[in-house]
């Protein structure tokens, strides 16, 4: 939440010109950069109708908290009003979206999506967009999990007329999500009046921010009734619309002889894996044909172990890429490809009959197999050689055969206790993005920290495992890895750091002495005790995270120095150009840095490079106090969509 104050208090800083400045300094202050112009303009020009809309009503004393942070998400509310409800006497809230649209209408293909002549593509109607802000403040703020019917939802286009933007009211309203416009002012005032009594919210306030925010859904945890029976998640915005766009392709596919394509492209933690599930989920109940594949063992073997439990029908539903070699073309409606930047050059390998070597790129095959093939994926975590999912080739190959191609990219962070501002640090850390490292600034979502040995480490994780919560240890591929371990044997100790000696995650699909199988390494709590690598961590999540960096990676003076002879992963050839190899580990501990929901630990071999990470990570805060006794499991996004090789005039 950027601040808080009564809506007479605010329609006066609006009018002195205080309101602006004191916005633009608290986000700064808190985000670390500035706002965008459309945020700047918003507090310049919607803020101040909302708050003569409230004075005008007679509820100056409400409360507004204005860009109010949805609990473990990157996702903000324009404004929450608080206060006490004029018939019931219980608190009352109303959370409402802001808009300065004149004008917009529904996208042809769902009304749940809309157009605006000041976007090129499609966002998500306001009514839907407030609606799903709702569902997920009942679903996670601890004072509304049993009182769902003390909060409403509702759209304010103060600068529309009705005709301007009738075609909206397509989107069913409800009691958490409704519609006025500047030519309904005086509805909206009653609305207002309706849900809120003229007197002050201060305290209704209090015991919102102070709701405990539940335990988030783990994919895991809910994928079999996610399939199964019901939507367990609510998704947001950029999530909904590239929900959506897959439901509107599917259904001109079904009308007519229509193929596209569609791409969901964002960071760790943006919810990939929470639409493609969504999808799956929604198809497999409508009997639409439809698979889930991907190129990770770990994963794919996890979600039949997980989603398909006791029933034969939904494990089938969870493939490899490489399982459509020769597979007829358009014989499912939907491919929903995730981990796509795991897509391989070809699917053929060294036991590959050669009746099935057709010649064919993997990337072909993916798409020719269905009708509406969607990538979900993420550049910046291709850690092999050979990995050739990126949104270029995808698009490329999607315009080779005349194809649409849309393009949905998230950047709203749900994992890291909701912390952009923590995978903004690591990116910079790493050199991925930005001019270089810099200095963690505590933004009280996540907990970070920097040890000082393995010992430490993991002692810090024991003790978080005894307070309910779950954690893993991983670290980058420096040391050999025993993979065949004779019956009875136990795990060889290969993690060798000073005394400290841990083995690596099993190798192979069985169990070793109660470890777990490596598929299961990730959500079996026998996994904790064995260190994972990136192959065995990659799509998965765990409340607190331990990191080892490892010899390959080092800082010396002001940058990072890749070691290559350190790297013991046998991916790396010597044919492996060294700018490759640069890349992909750095790739690598971006993936091991971003597997944490309320915390990482870090550890370096290297003590000049611990020296690095103490001068820019401070001694933390307390830990957040979140009730999770998750152990893992992948998860739950500021959108653009983008179209390419469209058939149709725009």
């Amino acid at each position: 939440m950027l601040f808080r104050e009564s809506a007479e208090a605010i329609t006066a800083r609006a009018l002195d010109g205080s309101l602006f400045l004191h916005l633009t300094e608290q986000f700064v202050h808190i985000h670390g950069y500035k706002p965008s112009l459309s945020e700047a303009r918003s507090w310049e020009r919607s803020l101040p109708a909302l708050g003569r809309a409230l004075v005008d009503a007679g509820l100056g004393q409400v409360e507004v908290l204005v860009e109010y942070s949805l609990p473990l998400t990157s996702k903000r509310a324009d404004a929450v009003l608080a206060g006490m409800h004029p018939r019931t006497g219980e608190p009352s809230y109303v959370v409402v979206e802001l808009k300065q649209w004149s004008q917009a209408y529904p996208d042809e293909d769902d009304p749940l999506l809309c157009r605006v002549d000041a976007y090129a593509q499609p966002v998500l109607n306001p009514i839907e967009q407030v609606r799903g802000y709702c569902d997920y403040l009942v679903s996670f703020n601890g004072a509304l999990a049993e009182h769902g019917d003390r909060i409403c939802g509702v759209a304010y286009l103060h600068n529309a007329t009705e005709f301007g933007v009738s075609g909206l009211y397509e989107a069913q309203q409800s009691e958490r999500g409704r519609l006025f416009t500047a030519e309904r002012r005086g509805e909206f005032l009653d609305y207002l009046r309706s849900k809120l009594a003229p007197r002050p919210g201060a305290a209704e306030a209090d015991a919102l921010l102070a709701g405990k925010p539940r335990p988030s859904l783990q994919l895991m945890t809910v994928a079999a009734q996610e399939v199964r029976e019901r939507e367990q998640f609510v998704l947001l915005d950029e999530q909904k619309v590239a929900y959506e766009l897959v439901l509107a392709a599917v259904r001109r596919a079904d009308e007519s002889d229509h193929k596209e394509v569609v791409v969901v492209t964002g960071g760790p933690g943006t919810g990939k894996s929470v639409i493609a599930l969504s999808i799956l989920g929604e198809l497999y109940r409508r009997g639409t044909p439809a698979l889930h594949a991907t190129g990770s063992q770990s994963f794919t073997k996890t979600m039949r172990k997980v989603a398909g439990a006791r029933k034969r029908e939904v494990q089938e539903l969870f493939k490899y890429f490489n399982s459509f070699m020769t597979a007829p073309k358009n014989s499912l409606s939907v491919l929903i490809c995730d981990e796509a930047h795991r897509i391989r050059e070809t699917s053929a390998n060294r036991y590959t009959p050669s009746s099935h070597r057709t010649g064919k790129r993997q990337i072909d095959e993916l798409i020719d197999v269905a009708r509406v093939p969607v990538f979900l994926l993420d550049q910046h975590q291709v850690v092999r050689p050979g990995e050739m999912g990126t949104v270029e080739q995808i698009r490329a190959a999607a315009a080779a055969r005349g194809l649409r191609c849309r393009i949905v990219e998230l950047d709203s962070q749900f994992r890291c206790g909701g912390s952009d501002a923590y995978l903004r640090w690591v990116v910079r850390l790493l050199g991925l993005e930005g001019t270089g490292p810099v200095v963690w600034e505590d933004d009280g979502k996540v907990v970070l920290e920097v040890v000082d040995s393995p010992q430490e480490l993991e002692a810090f994780l024991s003790a978080k495992r005894e307070q309910g919560y779950g954690a893993r240890m991983t670290a980058g591929y420096c040391w050999p890895w025993t993979k065949k371990i004779p019956p009875g044997q136990a795990l060889p100790t290969d993690v060798v750091i000073g005394e400290w000696t841990r083995p690596w995650n099993v190798f192979g699909e069985r169990a070793v002495n109660g470890a777990p199988p490596a598929a299961l390494w990730a959500t079996d709590p026998a996994g904790f005790g064995q260190v994972g690598c990136v192959y065995t961590a990659q799509g998965f999540e765990y409340d607190w995270n331990g990191v080892i960096i490892g010899p390959d990676l080092v800082w010396r003076d002001d940058r990072w120095i890749v070691d290559r002879t350190a790297s013991k992963d046998p991916v790396f050839k010597k044919s492996t150009p060294d700018g490759d190899v640069d890349r992909l580990i750095l790739n690598t501990y971006k993936v091991l840095l971003t597997r944490g929901m309320v915390g990482t630990v870090i550890y370096s071999t290297d003590a000049e490079t611990r020296r690095k990470l103490r001068e820019l990570v401070a001694p933390s805060t307390p830990v957040p106090a979140l009730a999770r006794r998750c152990i893992c499991g992948p998860r739950l996004p500021a959108v653009r969509v983008i179209e390419c090789g469209s058939s149709r005039s725009r």
